[in-house]
């Protein structure tokens, strides 16, 4: 075999091996652009985020019901990720706007490298002691595949909450709900809870 292939061979390695990495770690993390609707009309969902249930992370089983008229954030959580801090952020931002017509409920969930291994007891406990959590917490869910939880299924599809398809990437990924049950935004994971975005959609600015 003539000597100038293999050097071209290992040139098209070193160029190309980079892109491959990088290629697969976008695909494993995935924590890209917001995703919103456009300031359009909306039409009512066929079910209202408000019809859900889920249990708590004590076990007692919570009709979603109770949040009506208040303006949710619903956030998947982990205990081991690059994202917990923002455990800190979700509990400035319930502190400030609990008040005002406003809740974050976290839904813990292991779906995303492991990041969630530990039971709900011991998630309650970390949740308490590192961040002072006090918002609703619920019991650990899946929010894809097969056992996909109720409310991601909700979330996740245009055809049940009237606005469009999403798809959770990674841990703390936000949805925004309006006091009305219906679907207004779609936040990725790298996208912090104070975002002005978020701010100005709990103030209605």
């Amino acid at each position: 075999m003539p000597i100038f292939v293999p050097i071209i061979m290992h040139k098209l390695f070193v160029l190309t091996f980079p892109l491959i990495l990088a290629s697969g770690c976008l695909n494993r993390v995935q924590v890209g652009p917001v995703s919103f609707p456009v300031n359009q009309p909306r039409p009512m969902p066929k079910s209202s985020f408000f019809e859900l249930s889920a249990t708590d992370i004590n076990g007692e089983l919570v009709k979603l019901e109770r949040y009506k008229g208040q303006k949710v954030m619903v956030v998947n959580t982990a205990s081991e990720c690059g994202f917990t801090p923002q455990y800190k952020q979700l509990q400035e931002l319930y502190e400030t706007y609990k008040d005002k017509g406003f809740v974050v409920l976290g839904f813990p969930s292991n779906d995303f490298g492991d990041q969630e291994p530990g039971s709900e007891t011991e998630i309650a406990s970390f949740c308490q002691k590192n961040y002072g959590v006090t918002f609703p917490l619920m019991s650990k869910v899946h929010t894809k595949g097969p056992e996909q939880h109720a409310v991601y299924q909700w979330l996740a599809d245009q055809q049940q909450n009237g606005v469009m398809d999403t798809e959770v990437k990674w841990n703390f990924h936000k949805y925004l709900i309006d006091q009305d049950g219906r679907l207004n935004m779609s936040l990725e994971s790298a996208v912090d809870p104070s975002d002005q975005r978020v701010i100005d959609w709990i103030e209605a600015k």
